[in-house]
C-alpha cells in the first residue's frame, strides 16, 4: 500500500511540474506575441490554455482522492496540499497569459511606443523567470531559493509603475493614444499579477518545508496563520 501511495505522490509531483512548464511557456509566448504584434502566436496561447485548465482540474481531483482514500501522514499531506493550492496559482498565471494574448488580438495597429514595449518585454522576462524559479524551488524543496525568488517580485512591480507613468504622460500629450496606453497598462497589470502568483508558490514551498504558511513580501515576512 505504501509503495502504491508513494508512486501516486510522485506522479502528482510530476504532473504539477509539467503544469508549471505549461504556464511558464504561456506567459513567455503571450508577451512575445504582444511585443511582436503576432496574432497567430496569441491564438496559440488561447488554444493551449485549455490544457492548463484540464491539468488543474485533474490535479485537484487526484489530490482530494489521495487525501480521502490514503489518509496521508503529515509530511505527505503537506505535499498534497501544496500541489492543490499551487496548481490553482498556476491556472491563474495561465489566465493572465490568455488576457495578454487577447490584448494582442484586440489592439489593431494603434499607436505603439518602443520605450514602453521594451519595458513590457523586460517585465515579461522577469515574470517568466520568477515563475520558472518558483517551480525550481518547489522541485528542490528549497526554502532559501523560494524566499530569494519572492523578493525579486519588487522588480516586476517597479517596471509596472514605470510603464503606468509613461503611458499616462503619453495619453496626456495626445488623446488618440488612450487606447494603446490603456492596453500597455493592462498588460503590465497582468504581468504584475503573475509575479504575485509566483510569490504564492514560493510561500507554499515554505509551507512544504515548515508546515507554516508565511506571507513573503517586500516589507518583511508575516505569518498568515
Amino acid at each position: 500500500m505504501r509503495s502504491t501511495f508513494e508512486e501516486e505522490l510522485s506522479n502528482l509531483h510530476l504532473r504539477f511540474s509539467e503544469m508549471g512548464m505549461m504556464a511558464s511557456e504561456a506567459i513567455m509566448k503571450s508577451v512575445k506575441g504582444y511585443i511582436d504584434h503576432d496574432k497567430e502566436l496569441a491564438k496559440d496561447v488561447l488554444l493551449k490554455d485549455h490544457f492548463i485548465n484540464i491539468r488543474e482540474m485533474d490535479l485537484e481531483k487526484e489530490s482530494f482522492e489521495m487525501i480521502a482514500l490514503q489518509q496521508p501522514v503529515t509530511s505527505d499531506l503537506r505535499m498534497i496540499v501544496t500541489v492543490l493550492k499551487a496548481s490553482s496559482d498556476l491556472e491563474r498565471i495561465g489566465d493572465h497569459a490568455v488576457s495578454i494574448a487577447q490584448e494582442t488580438i484586440r489592439v489593431k495597429g494603434e499607436h505603439r511606443i518602443p520605450e514602453i514595449e521594451k519595458l513590457i518585454a523586460e517585465m515579461g522576462e522577469l515574470s517568466t523567470k520568477i515563475v520558472e524559479d518558483s517551480l525550481e524551488a518547489y522541485l528542490k524543496k528549497d526554502e532559501e531559493l523560494a524566499r530569494e525568488v519572492s523578493r525579486r517580485d519588487i522588480r516586476i512591480d517597479e517596471k509596472s509603475r514605470a510603464i503606468s507613468k509613461l503611458c499616462i504622460e503619453d495619453m496626456q500629450k495626445k488623446s488618440d493614444n488612450v487606447l494603446s496606453g490603456t492596453s500597455y497598462m493592462l498588460v503590465a497589470s497582468y504581468l504584475e499579477r503573475v509575479g504575485d502568483y509566483a510569490t504564492n508558490i514560493c510561500e507554499w514551498v515554505v509551507y512544504l518545508n515548515s508546515g507554516h504558511v508565511i506571507e513573503l513580501n517586500h516589507k518583511g515576512e508575516n505569518p498568515k496563520m
